[in-house]
């Protein structure tokens, strides 16, 4: 039968206690939520929802294409100046979730003959990137700059290692000074996930990279969402121009999938634009 595996697996998932539920919640809880991803509150923010519902007003309910297509708006690019500007690197680029920016960094930075160096506690979104990349993965220890130098010695061809900055399960964070320095002594990338950083750590909230004194450097790669937060929905890729060029051609997570909706976008920047202005938070 068609599919009969599945019933299988839904058992083993019971007798082990590892079934996943939705647990729908409504507008108005009394509730106090300490699971969330909205960092600093911004998800319900007058200034954030008003973001959201003028540009779903001027632009519509949908990017309507993908970015290459019809589904770059002038939103869009203004996001990405300003994500850019506040985070210290040359160029940023906006996706429709963090999850499809870590593929599009991990595989369009990793063709046929390279090598990524994978952190252990990484994300699931960079261990499906590693899993689709062209290149060949080693995954090193967590938080280990040495395991990451004795993956890439030897190694010819381009190179990349991948980390979170901070690990979303324990809450650890990258020694990335470390870790840009063992990269740059073997001439390798270093792709970052600031998920949890962006807002919460770095001047003003600028991010780990950043406080970390690697933001905007020619070698650094970083990915953020705009879910946590910036309290709204999407994913960027911020790095040198030459970088976020090559990704417009060649990710294609970018490339085939329709871009943010503008509502999103406009609640990220006017999140953006908020964190800017109260540092404080």
């Amino acid at each position: 039968m068609a599919f009969g595996w599945i019933d299988e697996q839904a058992a083993l998932r019971r007798t082990a206690g590892l079934v996943r539920t939705l647990r729908p919640r409504p507008a108005d809880t009394q509730l106090l939520d300490l699971a969330s991803n909205d960092y600093l509150g911004l998800a319900r923010h007058p200034e954030v929802t008003e973001g959201a519902a003028r540009a779903a007003r001027t632009w519509g309910g949908g990017a309507t294409g993908s970015r290459l297509v019809t589904g770059t708006t002038e939103l869009h690019t203004e996001l990405e100046r300003e994500l850019a500007e506040f985070c210290g690197f040359e160029a940023a680029l906006v996706f429709s979730s963090g999850y499809a920016a870590n593929l599009a960094a991990v595989t369009a930075l990793a063709p046929h003959g390279s090598l990524v160096v994978s952190d252990a506690g990484n994300h699931a979104s960079l261990i499906d990137g590693c899993r689709l990349a062209r290149g060949a993965t080693q995954v090193v220890a967590h938080r280990d700059p040495d395991a990451v130098r004795k993956a890439l010695d030897g190694h010819e061809g381009p190179a990349v290692a991948v980390s979170d900055t901070v690990f979303s399960v324990d809450g650890d964070a990258a020694p990335l000074p470390a870790l840009a320095e063992a990269c740059r002594e073997h001439g390798a990338g270093l792709v970052l996930d600031d998920a949890h950083g962006l807002g919460v750590l770095g001047d003003g909230g600028r991010g780990a990279p950043h406080a970390a004194g690697i933001a905007g450097d020619e070698d650094v790669v970083v990915t953020v969402t705009l879910s946590k937060s910036l309290g709204g929905q999407g994913g960027a890729v911020l790095g040198p121009a030459r970088v976020i060029g090559h990704l417009v051609n060649a990710a294609r997570t970018f490339i085939f999938d329709t871009g943010l909706a503008p509502a999103a976008a406009g609640a990220a920047l006017a999140a953006l634009r908020l964190l800017r202005r109260e540092p404080g938070r």
